[in-house]
């Protein structure tokens, strides 16, 4: 697990573990229908999709390994109604858990009820979604809002005379796109000096967001922002960018925003050549693994993140905090 991951559990929740991987060596913890396995069906984002969502499915199957005492399935799909037969296919698979990064928020009533009728507990990570509490056991979650609300404080902290932004959205729906949009559609319904000269969705992919930065280019409109909700929307923005020759951050023209802190963009913050970065934690594994041999003790869990800025982030910085 990376650095940080370690310094964001809190030392109960260390010493629970602790006590959790003795109990378990010495043939202690919950068992699944198997047996001496606990049976996990794991339905994810697709892991190409990001070097966050890379990060998180590593941690994932780092984790739920037969030497943990683990028997895990895999399932992926950026599409909802995917997620949702997948689910299906694990409940009649009689599973244990079911552990769901949803693609979207809404439409999960039915199969966590068909879950829970069948005794299956259902863990959220990485993403919340529009259900009744007791559907599920727990949920570890970034705040998407929060994130999104950090971003564009500093954002307005930059004291432009005009806000000129290019809006990279991820895909629509999922709790990542409607937390970084709403602070920034927020600010600029407030603020007669705030202006998106687009808003598009990239669904999380490079090659895409240089397209629409390109057709900003190319249509001469005015802009000084590019507020893209990942990394990678940033990356291929800014290629968009030095293929017309635009310079961009510190002391560039267009201030350049992403999200997630893969370590290559945390590089870029560091080089000067992007402004700001919000964090995504992906490390979500070991409190899930806590939750299952100790029960939940909160039904919320939310990762602790932060912002970082070119004009004062570190190597250190660097170090513990890229993905």
């Amino acid at each position: 697990m990376k650095k940080f991951t370690k310094i964001f559990l809190s030392t109960a929740i260390m010493a629970s573990m602790a006590l959790s991987a003795c109990a378990c060596a010495a043939g202690g913890g919950e068992s699944g229908a198997s047996g001496d396995l606990i049976r996990v069906g794991i339905i994810n984002n697709d892991p190409n999709e990001s070097g966050y969502r890379t990060a998180n499915d590593n941690d994932m199957k780092a984790t739920f390994t037969a030497e943990n005492g683990y028997e895990a399935q895999f399932a992926y799909s950026l599409k909802n109604d995917e997620q949702i037969a997948a689910a299906q296919n694990f409940i009649q698979d009689e599973v244990d858990y079911l552990l769901i990064s949803a693609a979207g928020t809404s439409g999960w009533d039915s199969v966590l009820q068909d879950a829970q009728n069948a005794g299956v507990k259902v863990i959220l990570f990485d993403r919340t979604i529009d259900a009744d509490e007791s559907l599920y056991e727990a949920s570890i979650v970034s705040d998407m809002a929060q994130e999104g609300e950090t971003a564009v404080t500093w954002l307005e902290s930059q004291g432009l005379e005009e806000y000129n932004i290019i809006h990279i959205q991820g895909v629509m729906g999922s709790s990542a796109q409607i937390g970084r949009t709403g602070a920034l559609d927020e600010m600029v319904a407030a603020n007669d000096n705030w202006n998106l000269v687009t808003q598009q969705t990239a669904e999380w992919n490079a090659e895409t967001a240089q397209q629409i930065v390109q057709a900003v280019i190319d249509s001469g409109e005015d802009f000084n922002v590019i507020y893209a909700e990942n990394d990678d929307m940033a990356r291929g923005a800014v290629q968009a960018l030095d293929k017309a020759n635009i310079s961009h951050g510190v002391d560039g023209d267009v201030i350049i925003m992403g999200f997630d802190c893969n370590q290559w963009a945390l590089e870029e913050l560091l080089a000067g050549n992007w402004n700001y970065d919000g964090q995504c934690n992906p490390f979500q594994a070991s409190y899930i693994d806590n939750i299952i041999r100790n029960g939940a003790s909160q039904k919320v869990v939310i990762m602790e993140e932060r912002g970082f800025d070119a004009t004062t982030i570190t190597q250190e910085d660097v170090d513990n905090f890229g993905i």
